[in-house]
């Protein structure tokens, strides 16, 4: 494959497909597909035929279960239809040929109970973390600052100090599974945003800098090759400065900080899979 080709999974809740594609668009993939969950298990598309999935925010199956809980066991267990290997065998292939993963917001979800983040312990697919109800109680819909931890290994914030990204989610407190789970985490440096204050230096507790609760205030996390990331914030929700809720009265970039996480993704594929 000499161009680059993004997959944007959509289906059943899911719905920031369209916005997700239109960034792998700005960022320069020259082939962005969104499909649908079911046409990879009737086998009528194939994860081996693209170098970037995007796993986009939404309500996957009503976030019964918990959010992306039905989702990740539907991956995990079924069956291509025209072949014998289930789907989830076909995650690991792609993430074996050194391929990307972008997950946000229920996609950051469906990563981390597929145990692809912060997969400590190597390809087990065991869930070490989740992401359960904020301590506010209600759904959050508003827009946090993000700081960006420079010596994460994740391919996506290549270059970035600090974000501002919106929020929407009811279920996006990050809990790790033990103290030593949190301990070899940061000691990996897998932590790649943390809501902050305004200055992007400072990782904060205190609502509603930290809509949810997040310990470590942490709203993303990577593997440990990079290639895999998940966040709670939408990238794809600023791609243009008229996205930003104070644009009629700030001067402002014409392109919105969120294309940069996906265009660092395209240039790393032409480097490196191409």
């Amino acid at each position: 494959m000499k161009e680059v080709r993004s997959m944007v999974l959509t289906g059943y809740g899911i719905n920031c497909e369209v916005e997700m594609a239109h960034a792998c668009r700005l960022a320069g993939s020259d082939v962005v597909e969104i499909v649908h969950i079911n046409e990879l298990i009737y086998g009528d598309k194939k994860l081996d035929d693209y170098h970037f999935l995007n796993l986009p925010g939404g309500f996957l199956d009503g976030d019964d279960l918990g959010a992306a809980k039905a989702g990740a066991n539907r991956i995990r267990y079924a069956k291509i239809l025209k072949d014998t290997e289930r789907l989830y065998d076909q995650f690991l292939r792609f993430i074996r040929a050194g391929k990307l993963i972008l997950g946000v917001c229920n996609g950051f979800q469906l990563m981390v109970k597929l145990g692809l983040i912060p997969n400590l312990e190597g390809g087990d697919g065991k869930q070490e973390v989740t992401l359960t109800f904020n301590d506010s109680g209600r759904f959050e819909d508003r827009w946090v600052y993000l700081k960006v931890n420079p010596e994460a290994p994740s391919i996506f914030t290549k270059g970035l100090r600090g974000v501002y990204l919106p929020v929407r989610h009811g279920e996006g407190k990050f809990i790790p599974k033990d103290e030593e789970t949190l301990k070899e985490i940061k000691r990996r440096n897998l932590i790649v945003l943390q809501y902050s204050d305004e200055s992007y230096e400072r990782p904060v507790m205190d609502y509603p800098l930290n809509p949810n609760g997040s310990i470590e205030a942490v709203a993303g996390l990577c593997d440990a090759t990079g290639r895999l990331m998940g966040l709670m914030p939408h990238p794809e929700a600023y791609l243009h400065r008229t996205n930003h809720p104070r644009w009629t009265r700030e001067e402002l970039p014409e392109e919105g900080m969120g294309v940069a996480f996906f265009r660092n993704a395209v240039q790393y594929i032409r480097q490196n899979l191409l």
